[in-house]
C-alpha cells in the first residue's frame, strides 16, 4: 500500500566500489532537517565501508579455509621432518 508521505533522500551515484554503481539512501524523518553536505559525507562514509557482496566474500573465505590447515600441515612436517634429520 503506497500512502502519500515524502521522504527525504541521498542519492550517491560515485560509491567508490566496483560492485554498487549508485545508492540511494532514505533519511529517517527526524534528521529531514540536517545539513544536507552533512548527510552526503555520511552516507559516502557508510558507502566506502560497504564490502563486495556475500557470494564473492564467501568464495574468498572458503580459500582460507582450506588453505591455511594445508599450509600448515606442510609447515609442520617439514619441521618435524627437519627435527628428526638433526
Amino acid at each position: 500500500m503506497i500512502k502519500g508521505i515524502n521522504h527525504s533522500i541521498i542519492e550517491v551515484s560515485e560509491t567508490g566500489s566496483e560492485y554498487y554503481e549508485r545508492a540511494i539512501l532514505i533519511i529517517k524523518p527526524e534528521y529531514a532537517s540536517v545539513q544536507r553536505s552533512i548527510l552526503e559525507n555520511e552516507a559516502k562514509a557508510i558507502l566506502h565501508e560497504m564490502d563486495a557482496p556475500s557470494a564473492f566474500s564467501i568464495k574468498k573465505n572458503r580459500v582460507k579455509t582450506f588453505l591455511v590447515p594445508i599450509l600448515s600441515a606442510a609447515g609442520g612436517a617439514l619441521a618435524a621432518i627437519f627435527i628428526l634429520m638433526i
